[in-house]
């Protein structure tokens, strides 16, 4: 059995080791799970909100030491932490408290003329066990999110940290202070290797979030057995400015949005496309700002920028900077550095950047802005979609009808105008990607029935009366059921219903008659 090391990124020290965990647990962990999901499924969605409600109670509690966990994790910033770990957990919790109920709901649809008489329902039931795995960026954000969603709409989940950010015991120590049925979330901690071996378990369905690389495996491995998937992968997210906007503010959320995290984000802002007309302006005013950001240890709420979290996302960066350079690409070094050390970089703006380069086409993931200037409109959109990737962009302008304009040509699936990163920010709308982003959905209303199987159903009274479209087949029944797509579907208005329901009449003493 491997161990694994989990560090420090900011001093480096050891915190603890985890295990990986062999066959035998694992098939125990599923064996537990079965017998959980039938306890879950048994509670109304009512009951099952009472422990989310709880959830939120203890995290609002204990806000401070569930930050401190993250912090010596990831080296994040607090104000990260706080904002995109503990208040974006909170406001999803609240949103499921408040529309969890009326999304899970028997809902009554549409019956059409044809079927008169009939009723027609959309069921949506639990699916089982969902297996899901989280990435290390945002530990907590992308843990909570998708295991209290699968667990409102009905299942068991197994739950699968990265083994460079676990938060090894955290979860587990949530959900037991919650008092959640007993075994209706387990942890199973490990690399890859225990990953597959989950899958090879045939949960009923897999919420993955990480590399693309990584989710095309768990794909594959996953149409082995036809588990569904839902993957959301990663990003090279672009942002769009016009020439009318307000400097300053813009200036300011490309720096956010980009630096956020310290880059670590699938929607980073990794393209910065400024127009022509305030190109020189606008770069010149970023880098002004990002002189006066703030790099170091997360401890301080005064920080602006930690750390990278594993070294090996440090050296992409690094290969992807000297790529650029080899190429002619223009690196410029910004930021207050607090602190040294191997995973604390340096903030940089990227210039004369083009598509040979790996800053512009591959996910870089680092404190990194790459920027370049376009002409038109339509010139900017096309070179936007001819990334691979398709998770969410920002288009800005003062001109509303442009900018939609815009964000509907985007191959993406998430789109903030005049702001960044905040589509993510609501959790009522849904999130995910296209292309090699990924697919599915997670949050809102989409996001929590992705965790259902949605049943229709159509109920009949119980007569003696024969369909007409069943047996016997007869020359009268077939001229009549021609009659009546001619009334259904050629006229207009109250006749349309009149003759349907005339020549319905006739169809119906036909289809009782026996040959």
């Amino acid at each position: 059995m491997s161990t694994i090391t989990v560090h420090n990124p900011i001093t480096g020290e050891p915190l603890y080791d985890v295990q990986e965990t062999p066959e035998e647990q694992i098939q125990q962990t599923f064996e537990r799970a079965r017998e959980a999901f039938l306890k879950v499924r048994g509670l109304s969605v009512k009951e099952r909100l009472k422990f989310i409600k709880r959830m939120k109670q203890y995290i609002v509690a204990h806000q401070e030491r569930i930050m401190d966990r993250i912090i010596a994790e990831t080296g994040k910033s607090r104000m990260d932490a706080l904002v995109s770990e503990i208040f974006s957990v909170l406001d999803h919790l609240e949103y499921l408290e408040k529309r969890a109920e009326d999304i899970l709901k028997e809902k009554k649809v549409e019956t059409p003329l044809a079927l008169m008489g009939k009723k027609s329902y959309i069921y949506h039931d639990p699916l089982g066990i969902i297996l899901v795995i989280s990435p290390w960026n945002y530990p907590f954000y992308l843990a909570i999110v998708p295991i209290t969603s699968a667990f409102v709409a009905g299942n068991a989940v197994i739950f699968k940290p990265s083994e460079h950010t676990p938060l090894r015991g955290l979860i587990e120590e949530i959900v037991s202070e919650c008092d959640f049925p007993e075994n209706a979330i387990q942890v199973v901690y490990g690399t890859g290797v225990t990953g597959s071996r989950l899958i090879d378990h045939r949960p009923n369905k897999i919420f993955f979030t990480g590399s693309v690389r990584t989710g095309k495996k768990i794909m594959e491995q996953a149409s082995n057995y036809l588990i569904p998937v839902e993957l959301e992968l990663g990003g090279k997210d672009a942002m769009i400015v016009f020439d009318d906007v307000n400097l300053e503010r813009t200036v300011a959320g490309a720096i956010w949005g980009a630096i956020t995290n310290c880059g670590q984000s699938c929607t980073s802002v990794e393209r910065l496309y400024v127009h022509e007309n305030i190109h020189d302006e606008f770069v010149a005013l970023l880098k002004q700002r990002l002189q006066d950001l703030v790099i170091g240890e997360g401890t301080s709420p005064d920080v602006d920028v930690g750390s990278m979290t594993p070294e090996f996302q440090v050296r992409i960066v690094e290969e992807h900077l000297r790529d650029a350079e080899a190429k002619g690409a223009k690196v410029t070094k910004l930021g207050r550095q607090l602190k040294d050390g191997k995973l604390f970089l340096p903030i940089m703006v990227v210039e004369n950047v083009n598509d040979s380069m790996k800053i512009w086409t591959e996910e870089t993931f680092g404190p990194i802005i790459p920027v370049t200037k376009f002409k038109t409109e339509d010139e900017v959109i096309q070179a936007v979609n001819s990334s691979p990737y398709g998770l969410s962009a920002s288009v800005w302008s003062k001109d509303l009808e442009r900018a939609r304009r815009v964000a509907r040509l985007l191959e993406v699936g998430n789109v903030s105008i005049n702001n960044v990163m905040l589509t993510e920010g609501n959790p009522a709308l849904p999130f995910g990607g296209v292309k090699e982003s990924g697919f599915g959905r997670i949050k809102g209303e989409v996001g929590l029935l992705g965790f259902t199987n949605i049943k229709s159903v159509i109920i009949d009274k119980q007569s003696n009366k024969l369909e007409p479209n069943w047996y016997p087949y007869t020359k009268r029944k077939y001229e009549l059921f021609k009659q009546l797509m001619t009334a259904l579907f050629a006229s207009r208005g109250i006749m349309r219903l009149l003759k349907a329901a005339l020549v319905g009449l006739k169809l119906e003493r036909e289809s009782q008659k026996k040959r």
